[in-house]
């Protein structure tokens, strides 16, 4: 288990600051995560990847010369904030254009996606590649649905060299796609991982047995076998791996790159051991192996587990594998003289409010005492929410919860206090929502928080025909975001019939303390009936089966916050309609 922490909400940050302070010769802090502290003599193409901490050396421990020019960097299983991600990308765009490159997780491909909108506005050139090597998280025919794990390296490192041999941007990314197309992992665990400050792992593994298909995120496996012998694992990999060979590949005659990964808590010596059996099959079926690593190249903090990865050469792949990188966690040959990177330097954070009417303001000071409730019930349930989402997911959704909230929280009072209507109150408790949280709940709290705040305002006084169309606006802003329809197991299916049934009371008449109450009443038992169902996305998709039983953590925490809030509301003065 993780031992060493302080606040557990303030791990990742906390990690991140001694990272920088460790590797200050390859790395510096930039708002987000990290970008290079040396710079070659001439500009070139900028490679941005990134995704939650909990990983090293991904991802922060692959910036440097070879591999990528900054890393985003999220909370603990969780991906970085839309903000983190333009940030680094800013940072790190040299002016010939900006690969993004990451694991295929929801909560990435929604941050990711906002960030590169927002930097092709701003004039940047951005192109985007996902990794999907992960056979067991999606069928041959879905291969798009297939998440990102130790492969990871192999398209990072491709990428990389790419740039630094001086490929333009369409080049860069067509070698991104060419090797992710390339790429085949496989894992295995033996024990869960446990997040600072949890008791529990995020899921368990039986005596004597050993979890098959595992992500890095804690996301359990979708088999239990027998514990193998080190032999029989490596016969499993090989077997397997050789049934999902890359279109256009043949094993006789093919040269390939093996990276056998420890997940954090297997000793190299065993590994060791596998890869011997390992490189005798390979040889035997007239594969020839090229420049393999073994160790920890993506870690799930103390997972005790191993994956496999082969990337499948050609004559291209192969020069930019062997092509020199120097990065705090992976090394090859020796790179190019660098020298000192300007410091980088965060942007002033503007602390001007627009203007706004007395009432406006005084719907802010109910939203600042709203969310400051929020994030007092939101850290009360923050071990439970964690508990549910570790069933058939990571496990992150407690401490994302917390952070997105007690952030809105603080940005919401600060906002308030300096005058604000509730407009701008709620954009900026969005924008903070969206930034400590990530990952996926993050995204969404943010697109809702921002609807709403749209259709109330800054010069109206409130009132519940408006609340319920800002809600109703806020339900379509995240479903149209996270493309999530009622019944696939998420927040929708809470959000949509709490949106729904306080539309129906304001528009028969109903006050909106009494109209909320009985919606999110409403809410709290379609949150509960998610059990009956099965995951249909996100990391909890491969899982599905898995999840019956269990309410989606989302939908509960929904319901929680609308419950929350109508405590607030009862409390407040003013007249049913308003306020």
């Amino acid at each position: 288990m993780t031992r060493l922490f302080n606040d557990p909400s303030a791990f990742a940050d906390e990690m991140i600051e001694g990272f920088v302070a460790a590797a200050g010769r390859w790395v510096q802090a930039a708002p987000g995560g990290v970008v290079r502290s040396t710079q070659a003599d001439e500009a070139t193409v900028a490679l941005v990847i990134g995704g939650g901490s909990g990983h090293y050396p991904a991802f922060g421990g692959l910036v440097g010369p070879g591999i990528a020019h900054g890393a985003a960097m999220g909370n603990l299983f969780a991906s970085p904030s839309a903000q983190q991600v333009h940030a680094i990308a800013k940072a790190a765009d040299q002016g010939r254009g900006v690969l993004l490159s990451y694991g295929n997780y929801a909560g990435d491909v929604l941050h990711f996606d906002q960030a590169q909108e927002r930097l092709r506005a701003e004039g940047h050139d951005v192109r985007t590649v996902t990794v999907t090597d992960d056979i067991w998280s999606a069928p041959k025919d879905e291969l798009h649905k297939r998440r990102g794990i130790a492969g990871d390296l192999a398209v990072f490192k491709a990428a990389g060299a790419a740039a630094a041999a001086g490929y333009d941007l369409d080049g860069v990314e067509r070698i991104a796609k060419h090797a992710n197309a390339r790429t085949r992992s496989f894992g295995v665990a033996f024990t869960g991982c446990t997040l600072p400050g949890a008791s529990e792992p995020l899921f368990t593994v039986p005596a004597g047995k050993m979890a098959v298909g595992l992500g890095i995120h804690g996301e359990p496996g979708i088999d239990e076998v027998d514990v193998p012998t080190a032999d029989e694992l490596a016969e499993l990999f090989v077997g397997r791996l050789l049934e999902e060979l890359p279109e256009g590949v043949s094993p006789e005659g093919a040269r390939v790159v093996p990276l056998l990964n420890g997940l954090g808590n297997l000793k190299y010596e065993e590994m060791f051991v596998v890869y011997r059996r390992i490189a005798q099959l390979l040889i035997e079926r007239g594969i020839t192996i090229v420049e393999p690593e073994v160790g920890e190249l993506c870690t799930s903090f103390d997972m005790s587990g191993v994956s496999l990865t082969l990337l499948w050469l050609d004559d291209e792949l192969e020069t930019l594998w062997a092509a020199p990188a120097d990065t705090p966690g992976f090394k090859k040959g020796s790179v190019a003289p660098q020298r000192a990177a300007a410091a980088v330097v965060a942007d002033a954070a503007d602390a001007s409010v627009p203007e706004s009417t007395e009432a406006s303001r005084a719907t802010a000071a109910l939203i600042d005492a709203s969310l400051a409730a929020v994030a007092a019930a939101i850290d009360a349930a923050a071990d439970e929410l964690g508990r549910m989402d570790s069933i058939a997911g990571d496990g992150d959704h407690g401490i994302g919860m917390q952070r997105g909230s007690r952030a809105g929280a603080d940005a919401a009072r600060a906002a308030a206090e300096a005058g604000a209507g509730a407009q701008t109150t709620l954009t900026r408790a969005a924008d903070a929502w969206s930034d400590r949280a990530g990952g996926t709940s993050g995204a969404l709290w943010g697109e809702m928080l921002r609807a709403l705040g749209a259709r109330l305002g800054d010069a109206e006084a409130v009132t519940a025909e408006a609340v319920a169309e800002g809600v109703e606006q806020a339900k379509d802003a995240v479903m149209a975001f996270g493309k999530a329809k009622v019944g696939d197991k998420t927040m929708v299916d809470a959000i949509a019939p709490f949106a729904d049934d306080l539309a129906r009371r304001v528009v028969a008449g109903e006050g909106l303390r009494a109209a909320w109450g009985a919606a999110a009443g409403y809410c709290e038992s379609a949150a509960q009936s998610t059990a009956e169902l099965a995951a249909t996305l996100g990391r909890a998709r491969s899982h599905g089966d898995k999840s019956i039983g269990t309410p989606d953590p989302g939908a509960i925490s929904f319901a929680l916050i609308t419950q929350t809030v109508h405590r607030v509301l009862a409390q407040s003065t003013g007249t049913s309609k308003e306020q």
